[in-house]
């Protein structure tokens, strides 16, 4: 019997062996094929894209005027101070800044960057690119037009004085910065190599392409670039580049051209598009008799319906807007100066403030003197498109009892009539700066002649804060002022669209500051 038992459990234990032994067996088989599967996968991953410009100028960042050579450069170039896709300032050259006084900024520059032909980067870089910049007619030279004297401490750190007070003047900072001893000025040379401190380095430049490959010389060492090589094709038009793009010879263009499906079609590409930085509004004379009473420009804002003047006007080309910052800036919360479109409201607003609505339209009886809601409307004649937004306007606030004339400007008095507040309401139109100060629309001498003690008290306070969660809370009651009391009507930003080949992988997350965020994950 014992023989028995010994001999059952030798068998268990044989065929528990070879259970395990298959089971072994076939666990390295799977891990093996994943392992191929994974060296497939990387075999079959394509490292190298291609990029275009149409009409080249130049290489050099600070003298083109070309908005591909401007994008393509931040690859190879960089500023002292970069924004994050949500436009906030963040280190890149400097490690850091700081306001020493309402003129006077410190920085303190990275002390482990090189060129890309081994050179230090040093403090004299950057004073020699920003009295470059002052000598020169550059899309950069407004950045640095306040600086008043540049002083060098040490090779890492230096001192700008303004001036005039700036605020978020580390937002001006935003150039690319050029070797002092290796610029080139020349418009465009083939052979010549420029140099720069960015993670891509120019390693060929010819008449028909420009080759940029990883700059070994990269102070990131943190960041692994899967891009190994970046051609880029130059073209005599956009046609041409949008011709090679809807061909498939390109795989990624940017434009602010509302027409471009016109060009490239609908199909075999995937894009992402952003609201740019072309910003128009209604500035609205807060000293007019009319318009200094709050109901009536809150009454005029619900009155127009944003979304109809974008499908008629711009066939749904553009993006509606509520603020200024309202284009991504991570100060800005899109529910926060929303009004909306609400003519219901609109009424309720006048009747409780005194106005009635008789043979369709709007007055009010003062002092045994009765008003119509009647308002000038200045546009300028010679830009067709805000004609016929300003038209637009019109009719919709006629169809609500308030009567618009159109009063079309030549160039000359519609400037000059914008510098005197010389109008009732105004369309106008701005490109507006990555940096949050909203000086221009709510400080001193603004477009509404609009003043409010506690706005100027919150605007006082955040130009000399760096403390994020404060910027967060007084912007936000900003805006909220800003939807209460009114003095401008936002209207709408362009739209500004980035195609890239559907094979394209990895995160592709621009904006108009930056089209190449997290280029050093993609691959094809």
């Amino acid at each position: 019997m014992k023989s028995n038992f010994f001999k059952y459990v030798f068998a268990v234990f044989v065929v528990g062996i070879m259970i395990f032994a298959i089971y072994k067996i076939k666990t390295e088989e799977k891990q093996q094929e994943e392992q191929q599967t994974q060296v497939n996968v990387e075999e079959k991953k394509i490292t190298e894209i291609t990029l275009g410009i149409a009409s080249l100028d130049t290489t050099n960042p600070i003298l083109s005027k070309n908005k591909n050579v401007q994008d393509i450069s931040r690859l190879i170039y960089e500023p002292l101070i970069e924004l994050t896709e949500d436009y906030k300032a963040q280190p890149c050259l400097a490690e850091e800044w700081a306001k020493q006084n309402e003129t006077t900024y410190i920085i303190r520059l990275k002390d482990n960057v090189r060129w890309s032909n081994g050179e230090k980067f040093v403090a004299d870089d950057v004073k020699f690119t920003i009295e470059t910049l002052k000598n020169i007619d550059s899309i950069y030279s407004s950045n640095v037009q306040n600086i008043s004297n540049i002083e060098i401490t040490d090779d890492y750190t230096l001192k700008i004085y303004l001036d005039k007070e700036i605020p978020f003047f580390e937002y001006n900072l935003t150039f690319p910065i050029l070797s002092s001893q290796f610029y080139q000025d020349i418009e465009f040379s083939e052979g010549i190599v420029p140099v720069g401190t960015g993670m891509y380095q120019y390693t060929d430049v010819q008449s028909t392409h420009l080759t940029l490959q990883p700059n070994n010389n990269w102070w990131n060492t943190k960041t692994n670039l899967t891009l190994t090589k970046i051609t880029v094709n130059l073209y005599s038009s956009l046609g041409e580049l949008y011709n090679s793009f809807k061909m498939g010879n390109i795989d990624v263009i940017d434009t602010q051209n509302s027409n471009l499906q016109e060009y490239i079609g609908t199909i075999g590409y995937a894009k992402k598009e952003t609201k740019g930085r072309e910003h128009d509004f209604i500035a609205i004379n807060t000293q007019n008799p009319l318009l200094s009473k709050k109901e009536v420009r809150k009454a005029i804002s619900y009155c127009i319906d944003k979304t109809n003047i974008i499908s008629n006007i711009f066939n749904s080309q553009y993006y509606a807007s509520s603020f200024p910052l309202d284009y991504g800036n991570w100060l800005y919360q899109a529910e926060e100066a929303s009004a909306g479109y609400n003519p219901d409201q609109a009424k309720q607003i006048l009747t409780e403030n005194g106005w009635s609505y008789k043979g369709q339209h709007w007055q009010k009886t003062e002092n045994r003197k009765t008003q119509r809601l009647e308002l000038n409307l200045s546009v300028k004649a010679s830009d067709s498109a805000r004609v016929l937004v300003a038209q637009n306007i019109q009719a919709q606030l006629a169809a609500q009892g308030i009567r618009v004339n159109i009063a079309q400007l030549g160039d000359e008095q519609y400037y000059n009539n914008m510098n005197a507040k010389n109008y009732d309401m105004m369309l106008c139109s701005i490109n507006l700066s990555p940096s949050p100060n909203l000086e221009t629309f709510l400080g001193a001498n603004n477009l509404a002649n609009y003043t409010n003690e506690e706005l100027n008290n919150i605007l006082a306070e955040v130009k000399n804060t760096t403390d994020e969660n404060i910027l967060k809370e007084r912007y936000k009651k900003i805006a909220e002022i800003y939807k209460e009391e009114v003095p401008y009507i936002s209207l709408y930003n362009n739209k500004f669209t980035v195609g890239y080949n559907s094979s394209l992988k990895g995160d592709v997350t621009p904006n108009w500051y930056n089209v190449f965020y997290h280029i050093s994950g993609w691959y094809k």
